[in-house]
């Protein structure tokens, strides 16, 4: 960082400053819903500069000089009445009120490059690389991505797949999907949908009479257990006083495999409905009991905690997923 890139104007201001500054007149303001706006310009400095707790940097990113993005993000401070940055010796750092500011700013910027990419066109096609977990991109994604394609025909998708929800990052992934708690360090998680559990068989192994004796007959068939989510079938029986060894049966690490195999007749499985229903809806598959079991996992989209601007069509497709997630049950 430059010498003086920091405090260019010759402000001081200490850690956890809340200073009120006079607002002067300005002018070329935006005046919506009664509030008076500060400039375009002004709000773009500020962002670019708490991005990078840089003027330097923001300058080199805008185009512009050094001075000059100091001067708008003081114009700014001076519109709003308060300080969002400290300026120390060769850095920046976010005022408690800067940093409240810049999450919403930044979501603002987001959605209006997304808008002007959805309504106009982005310039040139380009390529949005979506990474997902293998059995969402077969049995979810694939049967609603094609409406994605006509809507936004000069975007081309490339998908990865995975099967791991602990993926090691990667820059060159736009959109990130993920099944798991929604904790992941470094990352911030935004719900796509969350699904139920259900028990599915072949139409012709569907166990009969009381719920009770449909759950005996189950413990004593094949059970076709996904990876990590074998706790399932014990959280089904322990209620009704059922043991079964842990992991009896068939074990797999993909929900998409354990409904192969269980449409072939090898046994019950347990998976999201969401997963389950394209298989029951075509009659490969029935349910074996009228129950649903809540997970406490979920799929969700993944935003690393970056500096880096979000790309418009990133930004397009994520309002896509949860839109038709909203609009669908299975």
């Amino acid at each position: 960082m430059q010498k003086g890139d920091g405090n260019p104007d010759g402000a001081t201001t200490g850690a956890g400053t809340s200073s009120v500054l006079r607002n002067p007149d300005t002018k070329s303001h935006i005046v919506a819903s009664g509030y008076d706006l500060p400039p375009l310009t002004w709000l773009r400095a500020f962002e670019s500069s708490a991005r990078h707790l840089s003027f330097t940097s923001a300058a080199q990113e805008l185009n512009l000089t050094q001075a000059a993005v100091s001067h708008q993000v003081r114009s700014l401070e001076k519109h709003l009445g308060v300080i969002l940055f400290e300026r120390l010796a060769r850095t920046l750092r976010l005022t408690e009120i800067g940093s409240a500011y810049l999450p919403p700013l930044r979501r603002g910027f987001d959605e209006m490059a997304a808008a002007t990419a959805g309504l106009f066109g982005p310039v040139g096609r380009r390529t949005l690389v979506v990474r997902a977990p293998v059995s969402f991109v077969c049995l979810w994604l694939a049967r609603r991505v094609e409406r994605f394609t006509a809507a936004y025909p000069s975007i081309s998708l490339r998908i990865t797949s995975a099967i791991w929800a602990y993926a090691q990052a990667d820059e060159t992934i736009d959109v990130d999907i993920r099944f798991g708690d929604g904790v992941w360090p470094g990352y911030q998680a935004e719900l796509i949908a969350h699904y139920p559990a259900i028990a599915v068989c072949h139409p012709d192994h569907v166990p009969k009479g009381t719920f009770a004796e449909r759950l005996r007959q189950l413990s004593q068939s094949p059970l076709i257990h996904v990876t990590d989510y074998e706790d399932l079938w014990q959280r089904l029986f322990r209620p009704e006083g059922i043991q079964i060894p842990a992991y009896s049966g068939l074990n797999i690490d993909t929900s998409m495999g354990a409904l192969e195999m269980a449409a072939s007749g090898l046994g019950t499985t347990m998976v999201q409905t969401c997963f389950a229903e394209p298989y029951i809806a075509s009659g490969r598959l029935a349910r074996a009991l009228d129950v649903e079991l809540p997970l406490g996992a979920s799929h969700y989209i993944l935003t690393a905690d970056s500096p880096k601007r979000k790309q418009p069509e990133a930004i397009l497709f994520r309002n896509w997923l949860r839109a038709e997630a909203a609009s669908s049950t299975g």
